[in-house]
């Protein structure tokens, strides 16, 4: 093939062009430095003696939170308020408790300047049953609150009573040391986090929304200090979730005629709605790199080997390479895009005997980009069967949050308090695939945090409602510093 001259001149053009935007790119690469926000350690206070013990005696009290109302155990809820009232004479005899929902507990810590917003703490008093035949699994009674190689054992000691618990250590210390807080400060601490809340946490935001409340900050659970857990990032993440998705279960129904397995019709119910839902999992909804995933990646991407680097460097560039790549792995596909789940599927009553009823359940997690009309929209374009009949079913259905600003002063503060308890420790905003309880004061409060201050490793993300639930003595008691620092800094003018 014979080149022109103005053949040769595009070429020529095109590698110029390709070769300055390969060294931009390489020139971004390898000035996207450390994400470490420079900060003064806080001083290493002793955190008072007995704090494990404290918890431990917490653990043994088991506030399970069962789906049967019928199986709630209001005298443990008792049991525990009475424990907490022995354990923190300060904070029982200086703040406020008052109790909604019957067993949830709300602290009021009043301020000094009534000009200055509330700040609120939170966790929750209940956990989750243990799995019935999975006792064996555990080197510890899941009850028992035991002590031993270094460790706090049982139900709650992640999930999430060492919050409850590690939240009225902070505050016993600090009034202890005769510390007053500028602004106010409440302790909300739900009884029915794991059904749904709505009895608790909600309460709760509802007493404060009718005293006209307006929060600075709210922080809850949801992140923690990721050690290990984001493959190829070598250095622990404080992994604060600026944002959580929504949550919706969808019914999905059809009908055809029963009768005998021998003459069957040409199309089951069975195979109806099995059709359905292949085709959902076939079109998932878009996935997007946007929100606090891209600010994710933004702050950990220069702690990533030099491709990976290079990808998230160069967003302007390699979004949608980078988008494919995180959709493509179960872990990171759900936090870019609303996933679905079919979690349940029903019909039939004997092998000889044609179905006439079929019932599936799918549970959408729904991206702060989307919201649960969007996902019934979805599905109903998707499945295009009118054979198939749709409803939200479900204790509750969720739109997915508001996402906080991390230029807030109130993240500037949480983010230094971190920084200051645990240097090495970078910190980054992520979108918290579950729900949390903070989603009932979205009206009383503009900004939400998700996290706890503990470090975690990637198999004690599976000890979490899992067996062997349990957290070290030392990361405890840096939870409890942690605390105790944020409210210092977040209290004060």
């Amino acid at each position: 093939m014979t080149l022109t001259p103005g053949s040769r001149s595009k070429i020529l053009v095109f590698g110029v062009g390709a070769a300055l935007l390969i060294g931009f790119a390489l020139a971004r690469t390898a000035s996207d430095g450390s994400a470490r926000l420079a900060v003064q350690p806080a001083t290493d206070v002793a955190v008072p003696e007995g704090a494990a013990e404290r918890l431990a005696g917490s653990l043994r009290i088991p506030t399970v939170s069962h789906e049967d109302p019928a199986a709630f155990d209001a005298p443990s809820f008792h049991a525990l308020h009475a424990y907490f009232e022995a354990a923190f004479p300060r904070v029982h005899s200086q703040l406020r408790r008052e109790t909604a929902g019957t067993y949830s507990l709300l602290y009021t810590w009043p301020g000094s300047d009534d000009s200055l917003k509330p700040i609120l703490l939170m966790a929750h008093l209940d956990v989750v049953p243990v799995e019935p035949g999975t006792e064996s699994q555990w080197q510890a009674d899941p009850f028992g609150g035991r002590i031993a190689d270094g460790f706090i054992w049982g139900r709650g000691a992640i999930d999430n009573k060492s919050a409850v618990v590690a939240t009225l250590e902070a505050v016993e210390m600090l009034l202890g040391e005769g510390f007053r807080p500028a602004r106010t400060v409440y302790l909300a601490y739900g009884h029915d986090e794991e059904t749904g809340g709505t009895r608790g946490a909600r309460e709760i935001a509802a007493l404060l929304a009718r005293r006209g409340v307006q929060l600075e900050m709210v922080l809850d659970e949801g992140g923690a200090i990721g050690d290990g857990i984001l493959p190829g990032v070598a250095v622990p993440v404080a992994l604060i979730g600026i944002a959580e998705k929504g949550f919706a279960s969808i019914e999905l129904s059809t009908r055809a005629p029963g009768g005998h397995a021998s003459l069957p019709q040409r199309q089951s119910a069975i195979g109806i709605l099995s059709a359905a839902i292949a085709r959902l999992e076939k079109s998932p909804m878009p996935a997007r790199l946007e929100g606090p995933t891209r600010q994710l990646f933004e702050r950990i991407g220069p702690q990533l080997p030099f491709v990976q680097r290079a990808v998230f460097a160069n967003l302007w560039l390699t979004r949608a390479l980078a988008t494919h790549q995180l959709a493509s792995e179960p872990a990171t596909n759900a936090m870019v895009r609303t996933t679905a789940a079919a979690t349940i599927f029903q019909a039939g009553t004997k092998d000889n005997v044609l179905a006439s009823r079929a019932r599936a359940v799918v549970n959408f997690r729904i991206a702060p980009s989307d919201s649960v009309a969007a996902v019934v929209e979805h599905v109903r374009r998707v499945i295009d069967d009118s054979r198939v009949e749709l409803r939200i079913v479900g204790s509750f259905s969720a739109e997915p949050s508001a996402v906080s600003s991390t230029e807030s002063d109130s993240f500037r503060k949480l983010e230094r308090t971190i920084r200051s308890v645990t240097p090495d420790a970078i910190v980054a905003p992520y979108l918290v695939t579950a729900v949390t309880d903070s989603r009932h004061f979205a009206a009383i409060s503009k900004t939400t945090f998700r996290f706890l201050p503990l470090r975690l490793a990637a198999r004690d993300l599976e000890r979490i409602h899992g067996a062997d639930e349990r957290i070290s003595i030392r990361d405890y008691e840096q939870a409890i510093r942690t605390y105790r620092q944020l409210v210092a800094n977040a209290t004060a003018r």
